[in-house]
């Protein structure tokens, strides 16, 4: 990242990426001012050096004073998980629509050079392909989550450069795991690998969500490991070669079935049972990950068995 020491702003940075993303800044001898309203962010997340501020990203007038003088922006704040969103989707768009639109003013206003939005795989929905960033998507999104986290990528351009605002990158991330992810204490929609490594110290079966026509854990996702989504981040604010609202993926081009990562995890001959039904939920994710290699210089570091080790052993 560039050596020059600045200040940055990251919405959500209590949370599981932003917490990550803050680590980095801070390592980084950057200044680092976290807006959160630990809704879903923790306490003890918080890196101690940054500057929090408690503060809803929906509150415009609230939020507005820790705009001054920052130099970029790292816009993570949201109203993450799919299912949740089929009971709340008011509170959904007022989040991940309404609330990146008041970021998006406030950079304006304050003339700050950049921000780096947190998109989605979700917007591809069904596609049983090598998911490119260019493909066409179904004019409906599977999830009011999927339809707000695209609506924000449209407002990232709109609100963009190319109308006078700040210059503007979207990253859609692919199945995020590693330290600090969500398990089953923050509900029944938490990450998988969390879920699996909750049920492993308890020594209980993993539940595994069916896919309608499909054996038990055939679904397959690309795993991309939280360090490596924090990286991009950081490419992501001082490449060069984007700034236009450009949509690009961070994930991993090889993808891993349910079983597969439950056995990674406890074993094959660990127990696995069925889990309630999701809505809507995709086959599988695969990313094409060229866009990321050429505009950001970025490509997945650690692999998926490495990742799981070491969250087994923090575990143990």
């Amino acid at each position: 990242m560039n050596a020059k020491k600045e200040i940055y702003l990251v919405t959500g940075g209590a949370g599981f990426i932003g917490s990550h993303v803050v680590d980095r800044l801070i390592g980084l001898s950057h200044r680092v001012i976290i807006v959160d309203n630990l809704s879903t962010g923790k306490k003890e997340h918080i890196n101690p050096r940054a500057l929090f501020y408690y503060g809803d990203i929906r509150d415009r007038k609230n939020i507005a004073k820790w705009f001054e003088n920052v130099d970029g922006v790292f816009h993570l704040a949201a109203l993450a998980r799919i299912q949740p969103s089929f009971e709340k989707p008011e509170e959904y768009v007022e989040v991940n629509v309404l609330g990146t639109k008041n970021i998006l003013e406030l950079a304006k206003k304050y003339k700050i050079k950049r921000v780096v939005y947190s998109a989605s795989s979700s917007a591809y929905g069904h596609q049983i392909k090598l998911l490119r960033e260019n493909m066409a998507l179904s004019p409906q999104a599977l999830s009011p989550y999927s339809s707000t986290k695209r609506i924000g990528e449209m407002l990232m351009r709109d609100m963009g450069s190319m109308t006078g605002g700040p210059e503007t990158v979207c990253l859609r991330y692919f199945n995020v795991y590693g330290p600090r992810q969500t398990t089953t204490v923050d509900g029944p929609y938490a990450t998988v690998v969390g879920i699996f490594l909750d049920q492993w110290k308890r020594k209980e079966p993993f539940s595994l969500v069916p896919f309608p026509g499909k054996s038990l854990g055939a679904q397959r996702r690309s795993f991309t490991h939280v360090n490596d989504v924090a990286e991009a981040n950081l490419r992501a604010m001082d490449s060069p070669r984007a700034g236009s609202g450009e949509i690009i993926n961070i994930g991993t081009k090889n993808s891993t079935s349910i079983k597969e990562l439950a056995f990674l995890i406890g074993g094959k001959n660990y127990p696995l049972v069925k889990a309630p039904d999701r809505k809507n939920e995709v086959f599988e994710t695969r990313a094409d990950i060229r866009k990321a290699k050429k505009l950001l210089g970025w490509m997945p570091c650690v692999a998926l068995k490495q990742g799981i080790e070491q969250l087994k052993k923090a575990s143990a």
